[in-house]
């Protein structure tokens, strides 16, 4: 019976941590990039955009109905075959070689985490009152000075203990980017742990890892949460 060494465990941790930069890209950008295209999904359902709004809510339960792993598989394949019809049929010259699996688990990650942040930023703005969109076009204000000056930071205060859920999240659903070649804490874990067939213990390593940072998104969140809903209650004093 193989027992678990911890010395082992203590002596590759830092192989292990080189993986963290590459999770954290992946999951910051890919957060960041999902906001802005979660909020333009968003948008376009709550004005009714034609044919976007359709394809929006679409996209959405889509997205939401299949597992993180499937959507990699089919951005991580059907990608060079989307390059190639456009290559094709537009004359243009997108180079496949240059299309790391690093690009494509950000594309990935972004289209799964846009789905999600625009059903958080679609519930975060319902409940903002209606009255204060009224109120600020009375003024003078158009709806973009309206929504970024009024609505978008009301409903942030709203959507933000949603949205730090969704990029922890993230950072965990990292683990699965090793499947399509991304060298991150897991596929890192993997092979330290090959070398000496010690794969309890690099997955403990990977595990402690995964813990601690998903437990400082938490409290940063947490922070965040109380100092700008503190901000607000002082606006509406």
């Amino acid at each position: 019976m193989v027992e678990f060494s911890l010395a082992f465990a203590i002596e590759k941790f830092p192989e292990v941590l080189k993986g963290v930069p590459s999770m954290l890209f992946v999951a910051i950008i890919s957060m960041l990039l999902g906001t802005l295209l979660g909020s333009v999904i968003t948008l376009c359902r709550i004005y009714k955009v034609p044919v976007l709004d359709k394809a929006g809510a679409l996209y959405v339960s889509f997205i939401r109905g299949t597992p993180l792993l499937v959507q990699l598989y089919v951005v991580f394949y059907g990608t060079p075959l989307l390059v190639d019809i456009l290559n094709e049929k537009w004359g243009w010259h997108i180079p496949l070689q240059d299309m790391s699996p690093l690009a494509i688990a950000l594309l990935a990650f972004t289209i799964n985490s846009a789905a999600y942040q625009s059903e958080v930023i679609r519930g975060a703005l319902s409940n903002i009152e209606i009255g204060q969109m009224e109120a600020a076009q009375s003024i003078g204000m158009t709806t973009s000075q309206a929504l970024t000056r009024i609505i978008a930071p009301q409903a942030f205060v709203t959507a933000l203990p949603n949205l730090g859920n969704i990029f922890i999240n993230l950072i965990k659903g990292t683990s699965l980017a090793f499947a399509i070649k991304v060298i991150e804490v897991m596929a890192q874990a993997k092979i330290v742990a090959g070398d000496g067939y010690r794969y309890l213990e690099m997955y403990f390593d990977a595990s402690i890892i995964y813990w601690v940072i998903c437990w400082g998104c938490e409290r940063l969140f947490r922070w965040l949460e109380t100092r700008y809903s503190r901000h607000e209650k002082r606006i509406a004093v």
